[in-house]
């Protein structure tokens, strides 16, 4: 029902000459669906406050509640194809609408409550479905939609997963704000994170380790002080776009954090020594962005000055975990090993301050379209690296649009990570090893981590040239008999 609805309105929206890309379709989806979303929640809690005898006030309005508006109803149950369409509904939408529900920031009580929410979301959204007509059909569509059940909900999320996956493919830089689903989950298996941890994303994006991290730890039997230390006191997030903000919110709404603690802010203009204790973290799951540049007056923030993004972020990242925390950090391969001052310095910082412990390399094509190579970093901050496990994901296939990363690749990876010793010495196989601190220093003071792995089977030498040629003589031969033979049967 979902995946066919959804069909449907992207065709509608194809249409409409406010949108032009997968990137728009997902940004109108998701306000329309999100008030759908509202509405129904706000059933299922009044439902709940009246068998438990309790009366539940709506947070919206009834003027501006979803059956006002845009779905009025019979009294058989139909949609009244009287209501609001083509100029009249573009009008209300954008004069009265979306007006109101910005205002509900300013009225929330506190950050962490779903008024705030929607109102942080309807600052940052506007609505660019131009035809009212083309706004009632894709209204009527979602309408049909139903967020009652928990089966309903999870094939719900799972496909607004699939759309944000598509906007990889979009342009517009929408790879971006999509991280494959294999890769998180692995990441958040390694990290393992616990209940009562506080988790943070600087990068949120569409809040892919936030949302995998929460299907990891939201299990059955959970007690009631667990259920609301994991909707309000575990997931934390930035990020710096609008588009990605409000799918980030989204996703988490729709998996099943009603008020998720995102921020819309640009995490690298917090100055690193403004960073506090009650600032920290004990997890950071997080694939920053690469390839950015950040300007002179951003890189003011950060002792290690770099105009790179993705090594602002990592520092970023080491201030504000907690000591004892872990981190899975996402970045391009080439940190490892670059020689500049920034570069080197990083590292060095990393190494004394934290334990790298492991790192995970991965093969291109990971990232489509990026076109670039990344390893995870998995660290623990507050004692110095001494040993560093090494993993390197060689699969006997190129990784592409048709042939995405799976979680059965990664699967030795995390058996094998399982397997390691106290002192985080890990299995050697041919694609695993272990790296000293010492043996680091010893080839220089550039703290060099470069991906050389000495497992790797030694290839059979080079024959010699005249060796070839005389196999090549004899299969000639052996050529020429069966051909005679051939023509001696004719």
């Amino acid at each position: 029902m979902f995946e066919q609805v959804f069909k449907n309105i992207d065709d509608i929206l194809h249409k409409d000459a406010g949108c032009g890309s997968e990137l728009d379709y997902v940004e109108q989806t998701s306000w329309v669906l999100f008030l759908k979303y509202l509405d129904d929640l706000e059933k299922d809690k009044e439902t709940a406050a009246l068998l438990s005898g309790k009366t539940y006030e709506k947070i919206i309005e009834p003027k501006f509640q979803w059956t006002s508006w845009a779905a009025p109803k019979l009294e058989n149950g139909k949609i009244d194809h009287n209501s609001m369409t083509g100029d009249d509904l573009v009008d209300f939408v954008n004069g009265e609408l979306f007006p109101y529900l910005k205002k509900f920031k300013t009225n929330a009580e506190s950050a962490d409550t779903i008024e705030y929410k929607i109102g942080e979301i309807f600052s940052e959204l506007k609505n660019r479905i131009q035809s009212g007509y083309n706004l009632r059909e894709v209204i009527n569509l979602i309408d049909e939609l139903r967020f009652r059940t928990h089966a309903e909900k999870h094939e719900m999320s799972h496909l607004y997963e699939g759309k944000i996956k598509n906007m990889g493919n979009a342009g517009r830089n929408g790879g971006e704000y999509y991280t494959p689903r294999p890769l998180i989950r692995t990441i958040v298996k390694v990290v393992n994170p616990k209940i009562g941890e506080t988790i943070y994303d600087g990068a949120v994006g569409s809040a892919g380790f936030l949302v995998e991290a929460f299907n990891h730890l939201n299990k059955k039997g959970l007690s009631t002080s667990q259920v609301e230390t994991l909707q309000k006191k575990t997931f934390y997030g930035k990020e710096k776009k609008s588009l990605a903000y409000i799918i980030g919110i989204m996703n988490m709404i729709l998996h099943g954090v009603e008020a998720p603690n995102i921020i819309h802010t640009n995490t690298l203009a917090e100055n690193l020594s403004d960073i506090q204790e009650k600032d920290r973290y004990n997890v950071i799951l997080a694939n920053p962005p690469f390839g950015g540049k950040e300007r002179a007056e951003v890189q003011q923030n950060f002792p290690i000055k770099t105009g790179e993004t993705a090594s602002l972020f990592l520092q970023h990242f080491i201030k504000i975990l907690k000591a004892g925390g872990k981190a899975g950090v996402v970045i391009k391969n080439t940190f490892l090993s670059n020689t500049d001052n920034a570069s080197v310095a990083l590292r060095k910082e990393l190494l004394t301050n934290c334990n790298l412990h492991t790192v995970l390399d991965l093969p291109s094509g990971v990232f489509q379209g990026a076109g670039v190579k990344t390893v995870v970093l998995f660290f623990e901050k507050g004692k110095p690296t001494q040993k560093t496990w090494f993993y390197q994901l060689n699969l006997d296939r190129n990784l592409g649009k048709t042939n995405p990363l799976n979680e059965k690749d990664l699967a030795e990876f995390v058996e094998l990570h399982a397997s390691r010793a106290s002192t985080y010495e890990g299995p050697e196989t041919e694609n695993s090893w272990n790296v000293s601190m010492a043996e680091v220093l010893e080839a220089g003071d550039t703290y060099d981590l470069s991906v050389k792995n000495p497992n790797t089977p030694e290839e059979p030498p080079l024959r010699e040239p005249k060796e070839i040629m005389q196999e090549m003589a004899e299969l000639d031969k052996q050529s020429a008999d069966i051909l005679n033979l051939i023509a001696d049967l004719i």
